[in-house]
């Protein structure tokens, strides 16, 4: 199986890569558990951003951006993670899902992520990160996962789950739903059989 992680961070290092690789590496547990194999792939955003910008202005990407969107178009599974900026997802994240296809994540797995400095931002996740996705018809885990800067190295208390416990949760359910769909298909009208299975699983 192919697994996708989009991370959207623009420092070296990142936060938001360093979240894109933890979930990756717990979704790639995870599937290792169900006894699948998946190939994961990272894209970073940082290092497509001109490409992005030549490609609005010509219309043409170029092959390493082309590569990146074709990458997440046959994906099995999508891991999408973006640092808030001005209280919702970056301009360089939403320029590049901006050039997907409309009808190309269609049923597509995904596991939706941000980060942030505080934990006040921490609703970018409903507000702005799952209605992109929803219009692009994908299959969000009901489990979204933000990272504020406290977050890190945090196991949480009596009355909130840690961050490495939500990266846990998350990579479970999308395994789940990338485990039940048959590797490298990706048909159209799966879509309500997908959302009927993830209606029905229980992560307790």
């Amino acid at each position: 199986m192919k697994l996708v992680a989009v991370s959207a961070g623009l420092s070296t290092p990142s936060s938001t890569r360093l979240l894109a690789d933890r979930l990756a590496e717990a979704a790639r547990e995870e599937l290792g558990n169900r006894g699948r194999a998946v190939d994961v792939q990272v894209v970073e955003l940082r290092e497509l951003a001109l490409a992005v910008a030549h490609h609005f202005v010509t219309g043409f990407p170029g092959p390493p951006l082309a590569a990146a969107v074709d990458a997440v178009t046959r994906a099995d599974g999508l891991i999408a993670v973006t640092p808030v900026f001005t209280a919702s997802y970056s301009g360089l994240f939403k320029s590049f899902f901006d050039l997907i296809d409309p009808d190309a994540l269609t049923g597509k797995p995904v596991l939706l992520a941000a980060t942030g400095g505080t934990a006040r931002h921490s609703l970018v996740l409903d507000h702005a990160l799952r209605p992109l996705f929803a219009y692009l018809r994908a299959a969000a885990v009901p489990t979204a996962v933000y990272a504020a800067s406290e977050d890190w190295g945090s196991g949480g208390d009596a009355y909130t789950e840690g961050l490495p416990g939500r990266v846990r949760r998350a990579a479970a359910e999308l395994a789940a739903l990338m485990a039940a769909r048959p590797a490298g298909e990706a048909p159209e009208d799966e879509v309500t059989a997908l959302e009927r299975r993830l209606s029905d699983l229980r992560f307790d």
